[in-house]
C-alpha cells in the first residue's frame, strides 16, 4: 500500500510532536519530515516531495501565508492545510491563506483536557481532509493543491495569481447525466452549500457578480464560529452584493447575502407573507453544524419550488438530500463541476445521484446564477424585483 507522504510545519516542538504522532497513527500516512518555519519548509519541501503539507500560520523568518506564496510562486502544487487557532487574528490570517492558494484548514485543540484528547482531535480534524485532498497514486492520481485567487479584496481577487499555478493532474472526471430543468418560473429566494476550497471558490463568484441579486441568498459555510464572522466581513468588500452574517429572525431583503455563523442551523422561516432567518442550535447533520441540509430543506418549506440551489466544492455529501427536498418541490440545482473543484464531494453527491439540472465550471457559475434569477425573480417579499 502506498502511503500518503506528509510534511508537518510548525515553529512548537510540542505542536510538531502532537500532528506527527496523531498522523503516524493512521497506517495509510507517513509523516516524511518536520520544519520549524516557512523558510524550512520551503526545502523541505524540495527535498522531500510531500504528497501534503500542515502548515502553521504563525511563524518566525517565514510565517505560513508567505511559505504558501512561496510555494506556490515555485510551482508546487500539493495540497497545504492550515493549523490555526479559533481567534480573530487567527481566523483573519487563515482566510488570507486560503486566497494565498491553500487548500483547506483546521483549528488547534482548545480547552482540552489531556494529549490523548488532543490527538484524538487532531486526527479527527485531520485525517479525513489528508485523505480528501490526496489520493493515493495506487487510487488513480491526486487532487488539486488550491483553487488559487489573489489577495481578497485585492487587485487579482477572483483571478489565478502567479502564486497559484494549475492543479496537478487527476484522474479524468467522472461522468454524470444532468435533470432536465423544471418550466422557467417565479424564484424568490437563492441557497447554496459549500465546505472544502469554499471561501476561495465564493470569492471568486462575489467578483464575479455584476450587480445585486434581485433575491436573497442564503449561505452556508462549514466554518466554526469567528471564521464565518471574518468571511462575511471579505467577502461584503467584493462586488455589488451586501454581506452579512446571519442574526436570528433577521428579515430577508432581495440583494442581501446571509452567511450561517458557525457552530449554528441557519433556516429560513416564513412570516406571513416575508421571509426571515432562523438560528437554531440542533444536533449536526451529516457532523455538520450549520448544515447545507438543514438550510435547503427549511427553504423548500418555507418557499417551496421558488427556488435556486447551488452546491460548490466539499467534502462529504451535505446537500445531497436538500437538493433531492429542491427538487421534488420543482426549484432549480447547480453544481460546481469536478474539475474546478478542490474536492468533489458535496458537488459530485448531488450530481452523481442524478439531482443536478446543470454542471458548470467555477467560473461560469456566477453569470448563469444572475441570469436564471434576473429571468426569473419575483424577491423575498413576493412583488416582482
Amino acid at each position: 500500500m502506498t502511503r500518503i507522504r506528509v510534511l508537518v510545519v510548525d515553529d512548537s516542538v510540542v505542536v510538531r510532536r502532537l500532528v506527527t504522532d496523531s498522523l503516524s497513527r493512521d497506517p495509510q500516512i507517513e509523516v516524511v519530515g518536520v520544519a520549524a518555519n516557512g523558510k524550512l519548509a520551503q526545502s523541505k519541501v524540495e527535498q522531500l516531495a510531500p504528497d501534503l503539507v500542515t502548515m502553521d500560520v504563525e511563524m518566525p523568518e517565514m510565517n505560513g501565508i508567505e511559505a504558501v506564496r512561496a510555494l506556490r510562486r515555485a510551482g508546487h502544487t500539493m495540497p497545504i492545510i492550515m493549523f490555526s487557532t479559533l481567534t480573530e487574528r487567527g481566523a483573519e490570517a487563515t482566510l488570507d491563506a486560503l486566497v494565498a492558494g491553500a487548500s483547506d484548514y483546521v483549528t488547534k485543540p482548545a480547552n482540552v483536557g489531556s494529549v490523548q484528547e488532543s490527538m484524538a482531535q487532531v486526527a479527527g480534524n485531520l485525517l479525513p481532509k489528508i485523505k480528501a485532498l490526496v489520493a493515493s497514486p495506487a487510487a488513480g492520481g491526486r487532487a488539486r493543491g488550491a483553487l488559487g485567487a489573489g489577495p481578497v479584496g485585492g487587485p487579482a481577487a477572483g483571478a489565478r495569481s502567479a502564486g497559484a499555478l494549475a492543479p496537478a493532474p487527476v484522474r479524468a472526471p467522472r461522468a454524470v447525466v444532468t435533470r432536465p430543468e423544471p418550466p422557467v418560473h417565479p424564484l424568490r429566494l437563492a441557497i447554496l452549500g459549500s465546505s472544502t476550497g469554499g471561501p476561495e471558490a465564493l470569492s471568486k463568484l462575489f467578483t464575479a457578480l455584476n450587480k445585486p441579486l434581485p433575491v436573497p441568498l442564503l449561505i452556508t459555510q462549514h466554518m466554526p464560529p469567528v471564521f464565518t464572522r471574518q468571511l462575511a466581513a471579505r467577502l461584503d468588500r467584493l462586488g455589488p452584493a451586501l454581506v452579512h452574517e446571519a442574526g436570528d429572525g433577521v428579515p430577508l431583503q432581495n440583494g442581501h447575502v446571509y452567511i450561517a455563523p458557525g457552530d449554528r442551523h441557519l433556516e429560513v422561516r416564513r412570516v406571513g407573507a416575508a421571509l426571515q432567518t432562523q438560528l437554531t442550535d440542533g444536533p449536526p447533520v451529516n457532523y455538520c453544524r450549520p448544515s447545507v441540509d438543514v438550510l435547503f430543506r427549511s427553504a423548500v418549506r418555507a418557499c417551496g419550488g421558488d427556488l435556486l440551489a447551488v452546491v460548490l466544492t466539499g467534502m462529504g455529501a451535505d446537500g445531497r438530500t436538500g437538493c433531492e427536498d429542491v427538487v421534488s418541490a420543482g426549484g432549480l440545482v447547480i453544481v460546481q463541476d469536478e474539475p474546478t473543484s478542490v474536492v468533489w464531494g458535496m458537488p459530485g453527491a448531488v450530481a452523481t445521484a442524478g439531482l443536478a439540472h446543470r454542471v458548470l465550471p467555477l467560473g461560469d457559475i456566477a453569470p448563469t446564477v444572475e441570469r436564471v434569477l434576473h429571468g426569473a425573480a419575483v424577491g423575498a417579499g413576493g412583488g416582482t424585483a
